[in-house]
């Protein structure tokens, strides 16, 4: 899934996580931190994105004027108009991929990728060290 969206997030010029982080940034603008923990990376590891999409037209920063420490991303009226086509392409798949999974596949795929989460919060170290161990 995610090379078909990198695949048609490219006709439009940009990246399917470059149109996840537009999709996410509010009109009052939204935290870095905020965007970071979207995408489960560190705020200074989002920092190379979000300086290609400054370059790129897509959005400016600034620092909140009671917090120096926090800085808000915006987007510019390109970003809004990128923005716009990256909801248009993610619903129109949303679409495509309703019309073509039955409901019993749909609630196949979510009962496993709930448990998939579950197991995922439960595992610990001692898992693999115990297999180390054997």
């Amino acid at each position: 899934m995610a090379n078909t969206y990198n695949q048609i997030a490219s006709g439009f010029g940009i990246t399917q996580a470059i149109g996840y982080v537009l999709i996410n940034i509010d009109k009052e603008g939204t935290a870095v931190s905020q965007l970071a923990a979207l995408l489960g990376v560190k705020a200074t590891s989002l920092s190379r994105m979000l300086n290609n999409m400054e370059d790129l037209g897509l959005i400016y920063r600034e620092t909140a004027s009671g917090d120096k420490r926090s800085v808000k991303v915006y987007l510019t009226d390109f970003g809004v108009e990128k923005r716009h086509l990256a909801k248009n392409v993610v619903i129109s798949f949303n679409d495509y991929l309703n019309k073509n999974l039955t409901s019993s596949e749909k609630n196949n795929l979510i009962s496993t990728l709930q448990k998939l989460n579950k197991l995922t919060l439960a595992y610990t170290n001692t898992e693999h060290d115990e297999q180390k161990d054997k």
